[in-house]
């Protein structure tokens, strides 16, 4: 047996499980995350785009689809396909204020019902 082949072994189940590691990223919610989290998980998204998408969500609203990404500048089709399956565009209205509202407008419903 040769000394090498354990080795071998391991680093070729790296090599083959690397391409693994983008399916790990992600999901992202393009109305809510920040840009720290846009470039750490999709892929060919660095600061500078990722705080891109930032200002243009800023500036123009949230996003109502995937592919609203590619109005952002600098970001094409290729970059939008890599990350597809990791993008959101969940609303986030009114951000971390309107949470709280909904289980009090529960408790309240409750409490004048029953």
């Amino acid at each position: 047996m040769n000394r090498n082949y354990p080795r071998a072994l391991v680093q070729g189940l790296i090599v083959s499980l690397l391409p693994l590691a983008g399916a790990l990223a992600g999901p992202v919610n393009l109305n809510s995350a920040d840009a720290k989290t846009l470039a750490k998980e999709l892929d060919g998204i660095g600061p500078a785009k990722a705080q891109a998408i930032v200002e243009y969500r800023q500036k123009n609203g949230p996003f109502h689809a995937a592919e609203d990404l590619l109005k952002v500048e600098g970001i094409g089709p290729k970059v939008l396909e890599q990350n597809r399956g990791n993008i959101r565009v969940e609303k986030s209205a009114g951000g971390a204020a309107a949470a709280p509202q909904k289980p009090a407008a529960k408790a309240a419903a409750k409490q004048s019902g029953g």
